[in-house]
């Protein structure tokens, strides 16, 4: 008989342990402890909970959503089984952590990252097998990127229970998740002062008011509560009209965080409404994140290197490598044509690395960022334009800059040394950010995710891929034969390829009407005729005279183009798109996926050449809008021609560090699907019919 009880006991804890999910071993690092945890059995048809449980070591700290003044938010990216989703990540309440003269949001110790995971109906597996990339930047007095491969094997039942082992863990942190306002909330700005009004049946012994978006208020400076009223200091030069984040308030025997969502008024306005339930900053991103979660370096740098290689096709590429192998036509093969090509390679490598240096100084800094973000400042925009029209001018013969200038046009010509060839490499490498082509997405997000060394690495062999072409001509005596020999005709393709220089001119102009408005452009209109001008003095005139009222009118056209000329009318950004289509919004993204409708999401940008191509032979056609109307799909446009920390997040989400990104909710809560960067009418249609 004890034999008997004793099998019995045997079997029945063999089948609780086949029911308890098979949790790999803790990742330690450096200065933290990672893991995956599941609250439970995964039920097909619906969501299981999973967290990311990370323990910092004693004294240091990782951060929150919002990092605050410096700092990087925790990301999580899934590797999961087709048809899994997993939602974003629930963050708890974070602290304000004073680091020196800065504060930062963020955890000490230990924290638990929740996240959904949804397990289709037709799910057929006994076992649900996760894997995910996380990523922190953990700090104390010094910051360290840490990050870990993580994954995690659960069981599948027919009915849902919950891990005991891990239950209190669990509990504990869905205490620390914000919750509704019970009552409307208030707020509004008096100067550079943000003052929140909370609800009367509120008795508050303090609160700290945290903002889910940087650049809202300043951190550091400290928040009064005077009775109802919470003061706190709006960054210098914010200039938005909601107020979202959580508002940490404690009373007598309790601290509760709560969402808050609200327009902002210019004086206390009478009332205004708080978000009924917790904002998602953010919608599920397993469809995308899977796409860099599982490749390697080395794969990255491949990829890297062919999305360079394609760059050369882009439109914004391909007049300004025009421009260098027209001048290579007729020289014979040698020591001299492979300084040319190794020349022009250093100025490609030498832009990349620069561009690289700052996306990742400024993404450890906490700034929101991607691929292209130099586009998004106006002033460098109207300088590109400047410099294209004037690039034209002196391709058409129509000007010529002197000694004082020949950096800008005899360096650039046939005769141009390896000076020239350089500065080419640094326009070409410039004027490429614009464009994302095929296998760049994957390598970029790769690469903004992992650590310096190695994203500088993926950087430099995008840069490499795109002076590929130009370096075989230079090195390969075969290749350089095939160019055609000199003559008449080189004169008139000079001048033809002013044209298409004229074009990315009045392009570049289009970029900076959407950014700023019609006032910009008219200053940067008057500052092509300035240069325009300036050049007819050089030419035309000689003396020292001339010479100074020509670099006059020059700094008159700079100073121009750096003056703030934002239309007073037109604050944003105007979304492309057909008529109907909805501005993104993370907030509107998850009500309608709560209410289970098809949403199609566009991430683009005026100065995005490969998205207007897309809009013009894809998305806005007759066939798409009837496919939108037929699946009551809502059609969502993010437009991050002006930087917009919330588009950069759901770019980064994804495993994007740049535009464009297509991606679609289905109906029903399914997970979302991304579409290929590079779109014909036929894929998005499918995509929409798609159940």
């Amino acid at each position: 008989m004890p034999k008997i009880l004793l099998r019995l006991c045997l079997l029945l804890a063999l089948g609780l342990s086949a029911l308890a999910p098979a949790a790999a071993a803790p990742v330690r690092t450096e200065n933290a402890e990672a893991e995956l945890v599941a609250e439970g059995v995964a039920v097909p048809g619906a969501t299981v909970t999973v967290a990311l449980r990370l323990v910092a070591r004693p004294g240091w700290h990782t951060y929150w959503l919002n990092p605050g003044d410096t700092g990087l938010p925790t990301t999580i990216a899934w590797t999961l089984p087709e048809g899994v989703g997993a939602g974003p990540i629930q963050w708890p309440l974070p602290e304000a952590l004073p680091v020196g003269p800065f504060v930062n949001y963020g955890y000490e110790g230990e924290v638990w990252l929740l996240s959904d995971i949804a397990v289709p109906k037709d799910f057929t597996g006994d076992r649900l097998d996760l894997a995910a990339r996380a990523d922190w930047l953990i700090c104390a007095e010094i910051c360290v990127p840490e990050g870990a491969d993580l994954s995690l094997s659960i069981p599948v039942a027919a009915t849902p229970s919950r891990d005991p082992a891990h239950l209190l863990g669990f509990e504990k942190s869905r205490a620390l998740l914000p919750l509704p306002l019970p009552a409307p909330a208030v707020a509004a700005r008096q100067g550079e002062t943000l003052e929140i009004l909370l609800p009367q049946d509120i008795q508050a012994k303090a609160a700290h008011f945290f903002p889910d978006q940087p650049g809202t208020i300043i951190a550091a400076a400290p928040q009064a509560l005077e009775g109802s009223r919470l003061t706190a200091t709006l960054e210098q030069g914010f200039a938005g009209e909601r107020l979202t984040g959580v508002l940490v308030i404690e009373s007598d025997g309790w601290t509760r965080g709560f969402t808050v969502d609200t327009a902002i008024a210019g004086v206390v306005p009478a009332a205004v409404t708080v978000s009924p339930a917790a904002v998602e900053t953010a919608p599920p991103g397993a469809g995308g994140t899977a796409a860099t979660s599982g490749i390697g370096l080395l794969l990255a740098l491949g990829l890297a290197f062919l999305g360079g290689m394609i760059l050369n096709l882009m439109p914004c590429v391909l007049p300004v490598l025009s421009i260098k192998l027209l001048s290579l036509s007729g020289r014979a093969p040698g020591a001299a044509m492979r300084h040319h090509g190794l020349a022009y390679t250093a100025g490609v490598l030498s832009c990349f690395a620069l561009l690289a240096g700052a996306l990742l100084t400024l993404r450890a800094g906490g700034d929101a960022i991607g691929w292209g973000f130099q586009l998004q400042s106006p002033l460098v925009v109207a300088l590109l334009a400047y410099l294209f029209f004037v690039l034209g001018l002196w391709m058409l013969d129509i000007v010529s800059f002197g000694a004082g200038f020949m950096g800008l046009g005899d360096r650039l010509t046939r005769h141009a040394g390896p000076a020239g060839s350089f500065g080419i490499g640094l326009l070409a490498a410039v004027v490429a950010t614009p464009c994302t082509g095929p296998f760049m997405a994957t390598a970029l997000g790769f690469a903004l995710t992992r650590p310096p060394a190695e994203a500088l690495g993926i950087f430099l062999a995008l840069g490499l891929g795109l002076a590929a072409p130009f370096l075989a001509v230079s090195f390969v005596p075969g290749l350089a034969r095939l160019l055609p020999k000199p003559g008449g005709w080189m004169l008139r393709l000079k001048k033809i390829l002013a044209f298409p220089l004229f074009a990315s001119a009045v392009w570049l102009l289009w970029v900076l009407s959407v950014q700023t408005g019609a006032n910009a452009v008219a200053a940067a209109g008057a500052g092509l005729v300035l240069l325009a001008f300036a050049a007819f003095v050089l030419r035309e005139f000689a003396g020292p005279g001339a010479k100074l009222v020509g670099l006059a009118a020059a700094i008159v056209a700079v100073v121009l183009a750096a003056l703030p000329m934002r239309d007073a009318q037109a604050p944003g950004v105007t979304a492309h798109g057909p008529a109907g289509a909805e501005a993104y919004s993370a907030e509107s993204l998850a009500s309608y996926r709560a209410a289970g409708r098809a949403v199609f999401v566009n991430m683009t940008a005026a100065w995005c050449i490969t998205c207007l191509v897309n809009e013009q032979v894809a998305l806005d056609r007759p066939a798409v809008r009837e496919a939108l109307a037929a699946t009551d799909t809502v059609y969502m446009v993010g437009d991050w021609t002006n930087r917009d920390p919330a588009i950069t997040r759901m770019l980064a989400e994804h495993g994007r560090s740049g535009v464009p990104l297509y991606v679609v909710y289905p109906a029903g809560g399914g997970a979302p699907r991304v579409l290929p960067q590079l779109l014909t009418e036929g894929i998005v249609v499918e995509a929409l019919s798609q159940p």
